[in-house]
Parts: structure tokens; sequence; C-alpha cells
């Protein structure tokens, strides 16, 4: 049995139908895809699942549809070794389905159909109270309502446990759930919406801002160039780590998951004032964007996240070079 971090997943379970293509298409324009394939997925899912491949005991809490999309989708969770006990099932309610364009290069555009996630309620989180008060970290997107991810952060704050946010698909924050958030992480588009820039702005410019709300952390993720945190409100570069890209679905949940694995370590020891606070962040951050670099390397959202020894090894072989 592990005995990794326990986190503590509310988010989303979506059927994802993926198309891939030459090319994203154009406004008003039809494409011919070259093949096209059905994949677990949905954040909440795919966060669920980097963190638990790493060793993590996680819980996830959200809803599915009682079609059969539902029943993959929790055969395919249950295989991960993921406690579902909170993973509520919709009857006469259709599953989460996101559609995905991947293009030659890897870049995808997505849009989800909530389905059942639409329903999940903030009586439902509390039911997974002790779930979440005995985490770890608390880990959520916003493919499900604020209504839930608030009742979920509420319940993390008031026992002590960080909360991490992945602010996507970016929208308005409640000034009373940003209080609550910990780390949030956001990638440049989602950056600027919500700091009201152009995502254009240098990266330490969005960050610092976002940090403005109070998170200790703000993670803004970059792609093929790494990441940027403001930790504390100090700027620091990220490096990434040089793969050969397929397919970049899944890639952020895989960053995020593996962040939720290595963070608990983090806040412990900014809490013990300990000497080993920023090293232990280096090595989170690094573990998270190697996490997110292989994710890149095979198709698909849940079939591309990788296990610890290949993070680990990722890691180990780039010490001091990542790029």
């Amino acid at each position: 049995m592990s005995t990794g971090p326990k986190v503590c997943v509310v988010g989303s379970v979506n059927m994802d139908i993926v198309v891939r293509c030459p090319r994203l298409p154009r406004p008003g324009e039809t494409l011919l895809g070259s093949s096209y394939k059905a994949f677990p997925g949905g954040k909440g899912a795919n966060q669920a699942v980097a963190a638990a491949r790493l060793g993590a005991r996680v819980t996830l809490v959200g809803a599915v549809g009682d079609d059969a999309h539902g029943r993959e989708l929790f055969k395919t969770l249950e295989g991960e070794a993921i406690d579902l006990s909170h993973l509520f099932v919709r009857s006469g309610r259709a599953s989460g389905l996101a559609m995905i364009t991947v293009a030659e290069g890897g870049e995808n555009t997505i849009i989800v159909a909530p389905g059942a996630n639409a329903t999940l309620t903030a009586d439902e989180v509390s039911l997974a109270r002790v779930a979440i008060e005995t985490s770890d970290v608390l880990l959520m997107q916003l493919e499900t309502p604020t209504s839930a991810v608030l009742a979920a952060a509420k319940i993390a704050a008031d026992a002590g446990k960080p909360v991490i946010l992945n602010a996507a698909p970016a929208r308005a924050i409640p000034p009373e759930l940003a209080r609550l958030v910990s780390v949030l992480v956001v990638n440049r588009t989602e950056a600027g919406i919500l700091g009201g820039l152009d995502p254009s702005v240098e990266p330490s410019r969005l960050a610092l801002r976002l940090a403005d709300a109070g998170p200790t952390a703000v993670v803004l993720t970059l792609g093929s160039q790494g990441a940027v945190v403001a930790y504390r409100n100090r700027p620091k570069r990220v490096g990434s780590f040089s793969v050969q890209a397929v397919d970049s679905v899944g890639a952020g949940d895989a960053f995020a998951g593996a962040l939720a694995f290595g963070w608990p370590a983090v806040h412990a020891a900014f809490r013990a004032k300990s000497p080993d606070e920023f090293a232990l962040l280096d090595l989170a951050l690094a573990m998270a964007s190697a996490a997110g670099a292989l994710a890149t390397t095979k198709a698909g959202a849940i079939p591309s996240l990788p296990h610890k020894g290949e993070v680990d090894a990722l890691v180990a072989q780039h010490a001091g070079s990542m790029s």
C-alpha cells in the first residue's frame, strides 16, 4: 500500500473524444481529421490519476452519469487505485464529454459539455468532509460548480490544509474563494483573463499580479518554455525538459497532479520554518515540469500520464541542466 501524501481531488470526470488533424480549424472552416479516439479524461480525473501514479493516496470527489461513458470512467479510475466513494452516479444524466482537436504539432483546442459534472453540489462535497480534512492537500479545478469548489476550499482551509486551484477553464473567482487558495495554477491565457492583463505581458508580472489576491504561490505554466512561480511574492523561473511532443492534451493536468504530490512537503517545511523549504519547492516544481513534459510524448490524457519512475528518471537525467 502506498505511503505517499494523501491528495483529495474535487473535479470533473469526462470522456474525451480526440480528433487528430493537420492543423487547428479556423472559424467557419471544416477540416477532415486523420483519426479519432475516445479516452477517459476530465481535469479532475486526469489530475487524480497523475497524482496516484506518482504514489499519492488519492480520493476523487465528482459526478458521472449512469451511461456507458460513466461506467467506463468508473472502471478506469478504479484501476488506478483511486478512492471513488465520493464519485456520485447521476441517474438519467449523461457523463461529461470533451471534444478535443489535436494538430500535428501537438497544439489543441478543447470544448467541454459538462453533463453530470455540472450537478455536483456543496452538500455532496460536505459528505466528503473527512476525506478533505484528513488529506495533505486539496486539488481542484473550475469544471465543476463554483459552489462545490468553494465548499471544499472552506473545509480544507478550516482544517489547515493547503488548497491548490487550477483555474481552468478561466472564469471570475469570487473573492471568498480566492482568499482560501494556497497555490494558484494557470497557463498564460488563464493568467491574462484572471489578472486583467494582456497575456503577452512578461510572465513574472502576470504571476505577481495574481499573487496580489493572496495565494502563497502562483504557478504560471508556459508549455515548452517551462513555468514561472511567484512564491511568497518572489518570482522564480522553472526550466523545461526537452522531449519529442506528440500531443499536449493532459500535460497541464500532469503538471498539476505532480505539483499536488510534492506540495505537502513544501507546506510542512514552510510551517516548520525549515531551511529545506526552497529545496523542496524546487523539487516539487521540477517533478511537475517533468510530468507535464512526459505527458506530451503519448496520445490521450490519462494514457499519457507518467509513473513515478519515469518522472524521477527525467529529473535525475537533467539535474542542473533544465532549459
